[in-house]
């Protein structure tokens, strides 16, 4: 809305890594402005960083006229204490306009990020993980209501000694590949208030973003703007993987509002994370929609607007709990290096490679950074503030060939147990004998640096996007469709789909210097499950539990997901004999029972968000699933009570 004035914070503060020695925070604002903190620690004395302290500790990036992320790292010389409340006041000077040189803290701008119970907002640094939260798959415009809002409702009713110790978002923060149309008309206007910088495209339809976020849009009708693949060898390395698809590199069914521009990204996660954005749209379909696409509008509008109305509270419990991040495939695009033809396709031709290099410069700058600031080098650094200045120039390029190249997005925090975060989406296991085949999530220099990360641990919280030991009947699914060429229609993309990455997978288990505790936690499949996984035939070997949490909003169609549930513990209880014909026959795969009044489900297809509590040794003491319904559902542990009956 062009008369509203535009919000001097536009996302955040969002906490990231806090540790007793370092203090890692994002920030979005509509101006330049300087910064002053105050550290109020409960009991001890007030810790204040000056102006010229925290610009030393701040990466400073424009994207826009009116768009400024702040990246603050700031190393402490006075350890912060562990186990208490911990205070902040975060002052914004703005250096221009009717407010430069005022002190505006987050009364001011943002008035409802303090919980009830606190004078200020704050955090708690507990490097002994007793309880997290953890989801993943947060689609805007899904019916279902958002995970993170319940989130924030755990966080306002319990005191903050008792909060979780960290949020774990493991992937599809944003949808790229699926959005509706009143959100992509939300992303426009928003682009337009902040001026967001005009980007030119190579090999496009379109000469550059201005048309695409006005007078040539494209609404739904996007698909038709994502390019074939013109490599020839590439073009006969996916005839049999695409089967006369008429798109072949983009190939979700649900494409026809894809983000394409860096701006659009960008514009993106400020809406999904913050209220301040929406006070500058108003949405309306856009002209030329026929009569059922405008039903279909009005529709998704209600479910945005009632996604919009609940980001208040997301704001805030991003403001108070350390936020680990990880991409999945549609943070970029679905299928996101899936197989070696798939990449050859993709980045083999300039505006497909564009479209992906502006989702990981989006992710490096609203998510990736805060994982591990020391990962990313000050030439790199230098590089995002060139490309965000300048999109669609060499400078961009450049960016996006060095993020394509980046090998070190997964991280480790100093949690105990440790919190390990794997990429798997960009270390792929890539087939030799046949480029339309699956790809490993993690290639063999991955799983082996992953081995030594875990030497020496007693327990660690492993995190990876899709689960190690899924749904078995689906598994077998995905492989048959593989076998018949299809590998892209049922996102065969699991741990066992790659023989050499499953091989080394489960022989890490079985390593006798392995941890005695891993808790795997995985998102991605749109429904959540608890599982327990032995070695077969040895004794005291390690304690291993898979614990999926999907979606924070979305779900699996309830139907299709009931007969799958059904035939899975049919044909795959614990002693099956079919269980000896995959690869994890060396394994014991023991599902435990979701509370849900006694129906024999394994599965829970309950949009929400995961809390998971752990023994002083590692091990799960509660797992449940926090459904944004308001229902609680929890898992049942015990192991004589979750084998097949």
């Amino acid at each position: 809305m062009s008369n509203v004035a535009l919000p001097l914070v536009l996302a955040g503060p969002i906490l990231r890594r806090i540790t007793a020695q370092r203090l890692t925070l994002w920030l979005a604002t509509s101006e330049n402005v300087a910064i002053e903190l105050t550290l109020s620690p409960a009991q001890q004395p007030d810790l204040q960083f000056s102006q010229a302290q925290l610009q030393s500790a701040t990466q400073t990036l424009m994207a826009g006229k009116h768009l400024v992320f702040h990246l603050i790292d700031l190393p402490l010389e006075t350890a912060l204490p562990e186990q208490q409340w911990i205070g902040y006041q975060l002052d914004l000077i703005p250096q221009q306009g009717a407010q430069a040189g005022q002190r505006l803290g987050w009364q001011t701008w943002a008035p409802q990020l303090c919980y009830p119970q606190q004078s200020r907002p704050g955090f708690i640094i507990k490097p002994q993980v007793e309880h997290l939260l953890h989801g993943s798959c947060r689609k805007p415009h899904h019916p279902s209501d958002d995970g993170l809002v319940v989130a924030d409702q755990l966080l306002s009713q319990a005191v903050p000694e008792q909060w979780p110790s960290l949020l774990m978002m493991s992937g599809d923060q944003i949808y790229a590949d699926d959005v509706a149309t009143p959100m992509l008309v939300a992303c426009h206007q928003l682009i337009k208030r902040l001026e967001l910088f005009n980007e030119p495209f190579t090999d496009a339809a379109i000469d550059d973003a201005a048309q695409l976020h006005g007078s040539q849009a494209h609404y739904l009708t996007r698909e038709l703007l994502l390019p074939d693949c013109h490599d020839e060898q590439a073009q006969d390395a996916i005839k049999a993987l695409f089967k006369g698809v008429k798109k072949p590199i983009f190939t979700s069914d649900t494409a026809h509002n894809h983000l394409i521009s860096l701006a659009e990204v960008l514009a993106m996660y400020l809406l999904v994370w913050s209220p301040a954005p929406w006070q500058l749209v108003s949405v309306s379909p856009p002209e030329a929609l026929t009569p059922e696409q405008q039903g279909v509008f009005a529709q998704e509008a209600k479910t945005i607007a009632r996604f919009s109305e609940g980001l208040a509270q997301v704001q805030r419990v991003m403001a108070h709990l350390p936020c680990a991040m990880i991409f999945d495939d549609h943070d970029v695009t679905d299928d996101w290096n899936l197989s070696a033809a798939w990449e050859q396709a993709a980045y083999g031709h300039p505006f497909s490679k564009r479209i992906l290099g502006n989702a990981l410069v989006g992710y490096l700058l609203c998510q990736g950074w805060g994982n591990g600031p020391e990962h990313f080098s000050t030439a790199l650094m230098g590089q995002l503030a060139l490309g965000l200045q300048q999109p669609g120039t060499q400078p961009h390029n450049e960016l996006i060939q060095q993020l394509i190249d980046f090998d070190h997005w997964h991280y480790q925090w100093p949690t105990t147990p440790a919190l390990v975060v794997l990429d798997t989406r960009t270390h792929r296991w890539r087939s030799e004998r046949n480029l339309n085949a699956p790809s490993g999530l993690m290639d063999w220099e991955a799983l082996t640096d992953l081995q030594q990360t875990l030497l020496g641990k007693e327990a660690v919280i492993l995190v990876s996007p899709a689960p190690m030991f899924g749904v078995k009947l689906i598994e077998v699914i995905q492989q048959l469709f593989t076998w018949a060429g299809h590998p892209l229609m049922v996102d065969a993309e699991n741990w066992m789909a790659h023989r050499g990455a499953a091989n080394v997978l489960l022989n890490l288990f079985r390593h006798s210097k392995t941890p005695q505790h891993f808790i795997i936690l995985s998102g991605d499949v749109h429904y959540s499950f608890a599982y327990q996984v032995q070695l077969r035939g040895r004794q005291g070997g390690p304690d291993i539990w898979q614990i999926t949490s999907s979606g924070i909003k979305n779900e699996f169609p309830a139907r299709l997901l009931s007969v799958l549930d059904r035939l899975n513990r049919w044909l795959y209880a614990p002693y099956s004999p079919l269980n000896w014909f995959t690869k994890r026959r060396r394994m014991k795969v023991i599902p435990h029972r979701p509370d849900l009044g006694g129906k024999g489900e394994r599965l829970v297809n309950a949009s929400g968000i995961g809390y998971l509590s752990l023994q002083p040794d590692g091990s799960p003491a509660e797992v449940k699933q926090l459904c944004s319904s308001g229902e609680q559902i929890g898992f049942e542990l015990d192991e004589h009570q979750a084998r097949w009956e």
